[in-house]
């Protein structure tokens, strides 16, 4: 995991108004408190979560911004999603899980989005629009579509393509949620091998992320939520194989594995 990194879901989303969004709360948030308390400014960070399974939400007590009164963060979503998350963050922290308790937290804390919007878009914030679709993922989720001057990312993780979960998508549904987007950074965790054990545990393969990334029409796949089992040159190969199976469907897409500290301007 030298090059590719092993640590759980933690994306950082930069507008150019620099609002600072983080899409989940995984291993990876650690590192991005301390980037943004090294940074200084801004003092307010906005989350987003997928959903509220461990690896999504493990990091947070270790999130540095959360200790510090000259930070405010907000947490944003649909009700039902706002009130679970402060469930499940509170409890992570109760003893005998953490010596911190969550409301010994001296940063400002609100789990009412602001900027909420009543229409399609989920949360505004200047001239970036947020849009949310249900995940195909047990226990739910959502994924989320960012978009600013007509430059658009969508992060799908934790999305199944192969099989029905409850609340979830066809595969045409997502295709039309990510149509035309500039980067698309969906779920590739299985091979279509470990597929024919793994059906139905929430997870996609390489082979259904590049048809999605195909009948979307998007410029750019990062393939993400790499298998911890996975090696970087198991990675190496995996992509290899994505783009050999984009030039036989003759598509342009650009396509690549999700790198820990990538950062990618839109």
């Amino acid at each position: 995991m030298l090059r590719y990194g092993g640590n759980t879901t933690c994306i950082e989303v930069r507008s150019t108004a620099d609002e600072v969004i983080l899409i989940d709360a995984g291993t990876g948030v650690r590192q991005a408190g301390k980037a943004i308390r090294r940074a200084g400014q801004p003092r307010t960070i906005r989350f987003f979560f997928t959903h509220s399974h461990w690896d999504h939400l493990v990091g947070f007590p270790f999130f540095e911004p959360a200790y510090f009164p000259e930070y405010r963060l907000t947490f944003c979503g649909g009700q039902h999603a706002q009130d679970s998350i402060r469930r499940y963050l509170g409890h992570q922290m109760e003893a005998p899980y953490f010596p911190v308790d969550f409301s010994n937290l001296r940063a400002e804390v609100s789990f009412r989005c602001d900027r909420a919007h009543t229409h399609d878009d989920l949360c505004e914030l200047g001239d970036l629009r947020v849009r949310q679709v249900p995940l195909n993922h047990p226990n739910g989720g959502y994924g989320f579509r960012f978009t600013e001057r007509s430059r658009s990312f969508v992060f799908l993780t934790d999305n199944e393509l192969g099989y029905a979960h409850p609340g979830g998508l066809d595969p045409a549904g997502y295709a039309d949620f990510c149509h035309d987007a500039d980067l698309l950074m969906h779920d590739a965790q299985y091979t279509d091998a470990e597929y024919e054990v793994t059906r139905g545990w929430g997870h996609a393969t390489f082979r259904d992320a590049v048809d999605l990334a195909v009948a979307a029409g998007v410029k750019q796949l990062a393939l993400f939520h790499h298998d911890p089992d996975r090696t970087d040159v198991d990675l190496d190969a995996q992509v290899a194989w994505c783009r050999a199976r984009l030039r036989e469907a003759g598509s342009d897409v650009r396509c690549f594995a999700a790198t820990e500290g990538q950062v990618l301007e839109l």
